[in-house]
C-alpha cells in the first residue's frame, strides 16, 4: 500500500531542519530516510547536508571528496545553491547540496563575515525564488549548537527533532529547545518545533516503552504516532551509500520511515 502512495504537497515550500545536539539519536539517519520517502511519494526534495562529516551525503550517494562544490562554497564563498546541488542516484525527485570536510572550519571563518546568522537563509531564499518546484528542504546538521546549526535555525520554518527512546533521551532537550525558543524571539519569527520522532525503538524491552510514554506525555502533539524501530537493514544502508528506504523497501526500518513520511504530509496537509 505504501509503495503506492501519493503524499499531498505542502500549499508552499517547507524548510525543515533535523536537529539534536546529542550525538547517536538518529538524526541524519532520519534525514535521508525521510527525505527518501517524501521523494519517492512524488514530492520534489532537496536534502542540504550541513554536518562536515557528510554522512547524508554518503547515503545519498552524493560526491562529497576534497574538492567538491558544496554547503561550504555557499555558506562561506557566496556560491548559489543550485551551483552545487547533485541529483540523488537512487531517487527521482530527490536532490542533494552535499557537505565536504572544508565545512569543518567554516565556524572560525563565518565568524567575520556580514549577516553570518543568515548566510544559508540568504541561500535557500534565491534558490527557491527560481525552484518554484521545490516542495520540501530537509537540512542535516552537526551534533552541536554552533554557528551552523544557528544558520540551519535562521533558515527554517519548522524543526525535527528525534529522540532515540534510551537512557538520557531527553538529555540536552531544554537547552536545544531553549535555543530555539531564543532564535524565534530575536532572528527567525516563523520557526517553529514542529515534530518529533522516535527512533531506536526496541518493542521488546520495556525501557522504550517507558521513554516512548515519556515524550508524548511531554510532547504529544508534536511526536509522530510512527515510530522508528532498531533495523539491521537501517544500519547497514549507508554502507552502500543508500538509504534504507532504497537499500531494503520491505524492511521494517524502510515501511516504518515511508509511514513517518506520510503521516508528516497529513500534518502539512491539516494545517
Amino acid at each position: 500500500m505504501l509503495e503506492h502512495a501519493v503524499f499531498t504537497r505542502p500549499e508552499r515550500p517547507v524548510v525543515m531542519t533535523v536537529a539534536n545536539q546529542k550525538g547517536g539519536v538518529g538524526k541524519t539517519t532520519s534525514a535521508v530516510n525521510f527525505a527518501a520517502a517524501l521523494a519517492l511519494g512524488g514530492l520534489n526534495v532537496v536534502v542540504i547536508d550541513a554536518d562536515a562529516q557528510g554522512n547524508a551525503s554518503t547515503a545519498l550517494g552524493a560526491e562529497h571528496g576534497v574538492g567538491t562544490p558544496s554547503i561550504y562554497d555557499v555558506m562561506v564563498e557566496g556560491a548559489s545553491l543550485a551551483g552545487v546541488i547533485q541529483d540523488c542516484p537512487d531517487v527521482e525527485g530527490l536532490r542533494v547540496c552535499p557537505s565536504t570536510i572544508d565545512l569543518s572550519g567554516a565556524e572560525i571563518e563565518m565568524v567575520d563575515l556580514p549577516r553570518r546568522a543568515f548566510l544559508l537563509s540568504d541561500a535557500v531564499s534565491e534558490f527557491l525564488s527560481v525552484n518554484r518546484d521545490v516542495d520540501v528542504i530537509l537540512i542535516d546538521c552537526p551534533p552541536s549548537l554552533g554557528l551552523v546549526t544557528l544558520n540551519a535555525l535562521v533558515c527554517a520554518d519548522e524543526v525535527m527533532i528525534p529522540i532515540q527512546t534510551e537512557y538520557y533521551a531527553l538529555e540536552g532537550l531544554t537547552q536545544l529547545w531553549s535555543t530555539i525558543e531564543r532564535i524565534r524571539s530575536e532572528l527567525n519569527p516563523r520557526l517553529r518545533i514542529s515534530t518529533i520522532v522516535l527512533t531506536m525503538v526496541d518493542k521488546r524491552t520495556k525501557l522504550s516503552e517507558e521513554v516512548a510514554a515519556e515524550v508524548r506525555e511531554h510532547f504529544g502533539d508534536i511526536t509522530l504516532t510512527t515510530v522508528i524501530p532498531r533495523s539491521v537493514r537501517i544500519s547497514e544502508a549507508p554502507s552502500y551509500s543508500q538509504t534504507a528506504v532504497t537499500y531494503d523497501p520491505r524492511s521494517t526500518g524502510a515501511i516504518a520511515y515511508r509511514k513517518a513520511a506520510l503521516e508528516l504530509t497529513q500534518r502539512w496537509a491539516q494545517k
